[in-house]
């Protein structure tokens, strides 16, 4: 796939990700676009959604991201409690399942 085919492509995923974290979180980040991969194809980031929670020192840090763990959307840092809420709904109103591979972050 062409580079700029594919990134519009990405483009489309990670705003979409972005406007569903939002609306579970109330702000979320876009991050990544385009799948990360050694061999100079071009590709867009996936269609699915699934959230990931990575726990740092300031908090709890949601992402949503593709089957592959290339987070699409991030929204940080939130309390125990917070993190719970929003996961909660996340599982029981967008029937999201969890992603508990490596992860891929735009750092």
């Amino acid at each position: 796939m062409q580079y700029f085919t594919a990134l519009k492509m990405g483009e489309k995923r990670v705003k979409a990700a972005q406007e569903l974290l939002t609306k579970y979180a109330g702000h979320a980040m876009p991050a990544l676009a385009l799948k990360d991969n050694k061999d100079n194809k071009w590709e867009p980031v996936g269609e699915e959604n699934l959230y990931a929670v990575v726990k740092e020192q300031q908090g709890y840090m949601l992402a949503l991201c593709d089957s592959k763990g290339i987070a699409k959307a991030i929204a940080q840092w939130f309390p125990e409690d917070s993190k719970n809420e929003i996961v909660a709904r996340m599982k029981s109103e967008g029937n999201m399942q969890e992603y508990f591979g490596k992860l891929s972050l735009p750092i």
